[in-house]
């Protein structure tokens, strides 16, 4: 879960802010804190819990201290590794998802049916997170990187296809028109009309994709799908807390250090397009050449047979087949309880994370922040947060507070600020600055103008990505199990690790219609409410 970090492009005209309908704003506010309440009670959770049990996450962590790395050479390798299965994992669901994003986008498909049947395939690698389609991999082809690599691949699809086919159908159609009154053909017409518009959008969903997999690559260890994370559960198994201590901090270095490349990329690619048309080529000729090569050595030092990149379909397809028909019979009433454990998890770790979330976004908004030293506190915490995956922050928890969903529900809590306040400084940034202006003009101090210029205007959004953060969590809840954070997870992990794949199918079915269906939702409320 996170957001980019990039340089604000050209500051453009603010639009006027439609607030959210009140009404209904109200009525999705108390029936949060309904739900809130009633998902605390279903999982057991109170504030005391959580008091109760900082002593213990204190005192693991000082036990942590301070972090050694006792094999530099391995976890450098393995952090390598880590890197590369992000890179070959993003590209070939770029590959991939072109020309899907094409039959999906209604102004580029050639038929209705094409166009739903295009979407229905993002819609479920998207659906579906990554650590389960790693989980499948790693039984049908064995440990390594290429479960790994076709995990963040497949899952990738979910996001660059909906936001490429988004791109394709936000494109002007003069140029299509005139195009294609050449008599050239179809192909030809997306190529020479469609496709220099699409590409700014396609390029800086691309680097943000890259990130977000290198922060998923890291914890596909955890289920022998290659990367950093093997070495780090191995550590935490053997309660060798230094040890772990010391890969996170290699973790958080490799991830800083791509989220501020990606800066200098997106950087170099998309201003360059606004101002010098000759070193926008120049520059993506660059980035073209580097990203091959990058390619190419991944498939060197990972060891990946390029025709493996094809071959497991076959194997895959029949780990898949055993899936149905799905057994909903063996696990009975304990699948649908631990369902529904994975979406309290989600309610209950959204709520306390917007609760946390808000005021951090509001310090870390360059605009509204009473102090240049609170503002790069606040955007330095955002970024350590981000840096860790909910998953390891789950193991954590799980060794502080015992097996069980309050262990992820404060995983999930704390993950969400580094998602959250970040999109929460990016509103804060971009409302209009007249009403501050007029508010500090008859002397109206921080807290005034913050309750009367700054979250009146930046409420949609907050709304809006508040609601995100509900799809994502629960999204991401539906794995939490494989370390015994509750949910679902725990029930699936089993399910394969015994063979029983009919059972597994059954769970699978169950997360996608939870996360379906919860997505749906919280987009049709953010299409009212924003």
């Amino acid at each position: 879960m996170s957001t980019d970090l990039t340089e604000r492009p050209t500051p453009t005209p603010p639009t006027p802010v439609r607030s959210p309908l009140p009404g209904l704003l109200h009525l999705v506010a108390v029936g949060a804190v309904l739900a809130t309440l009633v998902a605390a009670w279903s999982i057991d959770f109170a504030p005391a819990t959580l008091l109760n049990g900082f002593d213990e996450v204190i005192a693991l962590l000082q036990r942590m201290i301070p972090p050694r790395l006792d094999d530099p050479g391995r976890i450098g390798g393995l952090a390598v590794e880590t890197l590369l299965m992000a890179v070959l994992g993003t590209v070939l669901a770029a590959i991939a998802s072109v020309p899907l994003a094409f039959l999906a986008a209604r102004n580029t498909t050639p038929h209705p049916a094409v166009q739903a049947v295009a979407r229905a395939i993002i819609t479920f690698c998207r659906a579906m997170p990554d650590l389960l389609f790693a989980v499948l991999f790693v039984r049908a082809l064995g440990i390594g990187v290429l479960p790994g690599i076709l995990a963040l691949a497949l899952h990738s699809i979910g996001m660059l296809g909906k936001v490429f086919a988004d791109a394709i159908e936000q494109t002007d159609p003069g140029p299509r028109e005139a195009v294609r009154s050449t008599g050239v053909g179809y192909f030809r017409e997306m190529l020479n009309a469609v496709v220099p518009q699409a590409v700014p959008s396609w390029i800086a969903t691309f680097i943000y994709r890259i990130d977000i997999n290198l922060r998923m690559s890291v914890v596909l260890g955890f289920v022998g799908a290659g990367g950093i994370g093997f070495a780090l559960q191995d550590a935490l198994r053997g309660l060798i807390y230094p040890r772990a201590l010391g890969i996170a901090c290699v973790i958080l270095a490799i991830i800083a250090a791509m989220e501020l490349l990606s800066i200098v990329i997106r950087r170099m690619l998309l201003d360059s397009a606004q101002s010098n048309p000759v070193r926008e080529r120049a520059a993506r000729f660059v980035f073209g050449g580097g990203l091959i090569a990058v390619c190419v050595s991944a498939l060197v030092v990972l060891k990946v047979n390029p025709l493996s990149l094809i071959t497991w379909v076959g194997p895959a397809i029949e780990v898949f087949a055993r899936m149905i028909p799905p057994n909903f019979s063996a696990l009975g009433g304990e699948l649908f309880s631990a369902a529904g454990q994975t979406v309290a998890i989600g309610v209950v770790s959204t709520a306390i994370g917007v609760v946390l979330s808000i005021p951090v976004g509001i310090l870390a908004a360059r605009n509204v922040t009473p102090h240049p030293a609170v503002y790069w506190t606040a955007r330095s915490w955002i970024l350590v947060v981000r840096a860790v995956p909910e998953l390891i922050l789950a193991v954590v928890f799980v060794a502080a507070l015992g097996l069980g969903p309050i262990a992820g529900t404060c995983a999930l809590a704390i993950g969400s600020i580094g998602f959250l306040a970040k999109l929460v400084a990016d509103a804060v940034e971009e409302i209009d600055p007249g009403p501050l202006e007029a508010v500090r003009s008859v002397g109206g101090g921080w807290w005034e103008t913050l309750f009367s210029a700054v979250i009146p205007q930046a409420m949609p959004a907050m709304v809006g990505s508040s609601l995100y953060l509900f799809d994502v969590n629960v999204r991401t809840s539906t794995i939490l199990g494989i370390v015994g954070a509750g949910g679902v997870g725990y029930l699936l992990f089993e399910s394969i690790r015994t063979l029983n794949f009919d059972v597994a199918g059954a769970i699978v079915l169950v997360i996608f219609v939870i996360v379906y269906a919860i997505e749906r939702l919280s987009g049709w409320i953010r299409s009212r409410l924003v």
